[in-house]
């Protein structure tokens, strides 16, 4: 019942419905902004998958609009992951909320070693959101899950008041398969492994920070995100015996190294100066006081190779368009297990630890 305003009466002697704070149960169809009705599951519900949507995804999603999708059965062992992005701005250089999405789940999978194959797409939408910017983001997504080879198959999508969201608000969850005689987990990684990075670090981190924040670094930095699943798949497809991944999102390099080591007890010794660190992000750290191992990155792996098979590994990475700049960064080795350490351009020697939380709230 709406809130009753006791000092105004009608001429009934009842109290005054105040109507403050009603959202229109029956919103205009032609509104060129979200509104409550497109989350009700009704015309307007269904208006919005069809004509946005839909057409915004492309070839990438499945049109067959059940409760839930019917997969095919595929041989081998299946990976499952899901992910949300609350990242802000919705829109910063190199890219959106809805390519980064996708290629965030896609690589989670990657990460193990699957080909992903199917993605979900919840969506929170904030009331008075731009259709024009709900169309941009699923346009994207519809493009990244073209680029990485996955379909869109379900979804959903919700709707909350002004003022309770921030635009727009994804969730997505993603399988893939696994091919017959691939291990790669973390408590693989072994005293003697290699350690590779797929190229420049901290970009992603630094994109956003930029737009967020107002700086200007003399360039324009652009968000890494990017699908990995490729790169993997040929870095799997040369037979070397890959012993871990991971993407080196929040918490950046250092988190992923120290998760690994943490997991496989070993002690991962890197070299300070084979980082590849791009002379924008060593600049803007040193300005705001960050640590480039602990910027995000959305485009980039880490690799724990048997040392007999590192230079094929890198040689194929090189070989990719989202490996070029792959680089030896470090060892796995008995001394500190369960800790990284960096060798440092002066000889000397830093613990590279977990960061305490996140430098930068909602990079992704």
């Amino acid at each position: 019942m709406p809130e009753l305003v006791e000092d105004a009466v009608m001429s009934t002697g009842e109290a005054t419905p105040n109507f403050d704070g009603w959202a229109c149960p029956v919103p205009l169809r032609d509104s060129p902004t979200i509104v409550m009705g497109h989350g009700g599951g009704g015309a307007m519900s269904a208006e919005l998958i069809e004509h946005l949507f839909l057409p915004a995804f492309g070839a990438a999603a499945d049109a067959e609009l059940g409760d839930s999708a019917v997969l095919a059965a595929t041989a081998g062992r299946l990976a499952f992951s899901t992910d949300s992005y609350v990242v802000k701005p919705m829109f910063f250089p190199g890219g959106t909320i809805g390519d980064l999405a996708v290629n965030g789940t896609v690589n989670d999978l990657a990460m193990s070693g699957a080909r992903p194959l199917y993605l979900s797409t919840g969506f929170i939408l904030e009331e008075g959101t731009a259709l024009a910017d709900i169309n941009r983001i699923a346009t994207a997504m519809g493009k990244a899950a073209t680029a990485a080879g996955v379909r869109l198959v379900t979804g959903d999508t919700k709707v909350v008041d002004a003022g309770h969201g921030d635009g727009v608000f994804i969730n997505t969850a993603g399988i893939g398969v696994i091919s017959d005689g691939v291990d790669i987990r973390p408590g693989r990684a072994a005293v003697g492994d290699v350690v590779i990075v797929s190229g420049p670090i901290g970009l992603h981190g630094v994109a956003i920070m930029s737009c967020r924040e107002g700086l200007e670094f003399g360039t324009t930095v652009e968000t890494d995100s990017a699908p990995l699943s490729g790169l993997v798949q040929a870095m799997i497809a040369t037979g070397a015996d890959i012993h871990a991944l991971r993407d080196p999102t929040r918490g950046g390099v250092a988190a992923a190294l120290n998760e690994i080591a943490k997991a496989a007890g070993v002690g991962v010794a890197l070299v300070e100066r084979d980082l590849p660190i791009p002379e924008v992000v060593g600049n803007a750290c040193s300005l705001l006081g960050l640590d480039p191992l602990q910027v995000a990155n959305e485009g980039k792996l880490i690799a724990m190779v048997a040392q007999r098979d590192a230079d094929m590994v890198l040689a194929a990475m090189r070989n990719h368009e989202h490996g070029r700049q792959s680089a030896v960064i470090g060892r796995c080795v008995a001394d500190h297990p369960g800790m990284v350490v960096g060798k440092t351009g002066l000889g000397g020697t830093r613990v590279v630890d977990l960061p305490i939380g996140e430098q930068l709230p909602r990079i992704c």
